[in-house]
């Protein structure tokens, strides 16, 4: 399938929270409506009307955040990347994000859970303008553990880029082979399954403002650390 949704947040006047323009909308891709929240932002829930990404799949997201709005993009339920088909095409799922200056982008999804055979790739690029900030979540799960998958996905290529006025600040990739790079490798996961990455970001800070917030977080996240349980870490960028 190919699935299309761009959506524009407007920042309100007065009392009036942020608006949510619907551009495009092509199945599987779905927004409902949007929910106000008490500061004045809009939450919307992305939905996918075929219940999971499959082999061979284009799936295109763009938001576009306009000056000083506040938008909160959630999922309905995790991210299910189904079995590949024998001679079928990888899934592909690409997101375009861009905030104006003053703007705020949230966003929050369940997690992305790849089946057994599962081959999918994952292209995402945020533009921040002055002023502009982001909050960005993404957790990976190791499969259907109820199912004894575990690790037993063909491939998975998950690639990030952030630019600041058009300045990269961010160019994260990963590439998870399981089958010819063991992820129980010291080098990879170790005794892990899950990862999560968050990335805070406010154009035009001064650097004294990260260096106060890694140090705030880094002890916080120190209580929350289990060696073989859990392992947590922060750093600026």
């Amino acid at each position: 399938m190919n699935g299309r949704l761009r959506l524009r947040f407007e920042a309100g006047s007065g009392d009036r929270p942020t608006s949510v323009l619907v551009l495009e909308q092509e199945p599987p891709l779905k927004v409902v409506r949007a929910f106000p929240t008490q500061d004045g932002g809009a939450l919307v829930h992305l939905q996918n009307l075929s219940g999971g990404v499959l082999g061979g799949d284009r799936l295109e997201n763009r938001f576009e955040v306009g000056p000083d709005a506040y938008a909160q993009i959630t999922t309905t339920g995790a991210t299910r990347i189904y079995r590949s088909r024998p001679g079928a095409e990888e899934a592909l799922q690409r997101t375009e994000a861009c905030v104006s200056a003053g703007g705020l982008l949230e966003y929050l999804p369940d997690p992305l859970i790849p089946f057994a055979a599962a081959r999918y790739r994952q292209e995402t690029r945020i533009d921040l303008a002055e002023g502009a900030g982001l909050f960005w979540w993404e957790t990976v799960a190791p499969g259907r553990e109820a199912h004894g998958e575990v690790f037993q996905y063909k491939r998975l290529d998950l690639r990030l880029d952030i630019y600041a006025t058009g300045r990269p600040i961010v160019l994260d990739r990963a590439v998870l082979a399981p089958a010819s790079l063991p992820l129980c490798s010291s080098a990879r996961l170790g005794p892990y399954r899950y990862f999560t990455t968050f990335y805070i970001c406010r154009v035009g800070e001064k650097s004294g403002t990260w260096d106060a917030l890694e140090a705030k977080l880094s002890a916080l996240i120190a209580e929350w650390t289990c060696p073989g349980e859990s392992e947590w870490g922060a750093s600026t960028l």
